[in-house]
């Protein structure tokens, strides 16, 4: 892209419960972007950076004898995010980059927060202090009954600390999704995942031609 374009950094999310596809899809997003000549950064959450991914791995893969509390957990995924955001997403923005970002803060609102109940507020606070001001600029809610994703996610091979929770957890999940879907329609565009995947990327395609259209515009 040339440097009258820079301003156009874009923060793109992909969201929603195990299973439904968020790899497979940023993947077939990044694709199309590059098409159109845009420098695209790819990345995670909790991860993305080295010191984010050390952070990941405790709170997703290492067995732990002790019982990690829920605070922990939602102060480990801010600890992750603040670095994330640091390290690589506010420079790749301000370089005009376009940043794909499989889970953000919509993930600890619905899994934290709706899943383990811990106060919104908290989440709030903490949101204030780690973004730096960074939100997405757009979301995609790939979405899914959660027997469809949770049937996905286990035939993709051993279970991480969050896949072995019980159905209600990640029930609790979706509606916290959905309920942030309803809040921000701005934002936050639900995709229906449990379709064919050739249908999903169909919907994704068109979300990102008219995403594309609205940043020319500036």
């Amino acid at each position: 892209m040339s440097n009258n374009t820079k301003h156009l950094g874009q923060f793109i999310t992909f969201e929603g419960g195990e299973g439904v596809g968020k790899s497979t899809n940023i993947e077939f997003c990044r694709q199309l972007l590059e098409q159109q000549g845009i420098d695209v950064i790819v990345t995670r959450e909790p991860g993305g950076t080295e010191i984010a991914e050390i952070i990941r791995e405790e709170l997703l893969k290492k067995p732990h004898d002790e019982r990690m509390c829920d605070v922990t957990e939602l102060l480990l995924v801010f600890a992750a995010r603040a670095q994330h955001i640091e390290a690589l997403v506010k420079p790749a923005l301000e370089r005009g980059s376009w940043v794909l970002c499989d889970r953000f803060t919509d993930s600890t609102i619905a899994y934290q927060g709706y899943g383990r109940g811990l106060e919104l507020s908290l989440i709030e606070q903490l949101r204030s202090i780690a973004q730096l001001g960074i939100e997405a600029n757009k979301t995609f809610l790939l979405d899914a009954p959660v027997d469809v994703g949770m049937g996905r996610a286990r035939a993709r091979g051993p279970a991480d600390r969050f896949e072995v929770e019980q159905l209600d957890f990640f029930s609790r999940v979706r509606e916290g999704f959905l309920a942030i879907a309803e809040q921000s329609p701005g934002r936050v565009q639900l995709i229906n995942a449990g379709q064919a995947l050739d249908l999903v990327q169909a919907d994704l395609e068109v979300a990102l031609t008219q995403l594309l259209s609205q940043a020319e515009k500036g």
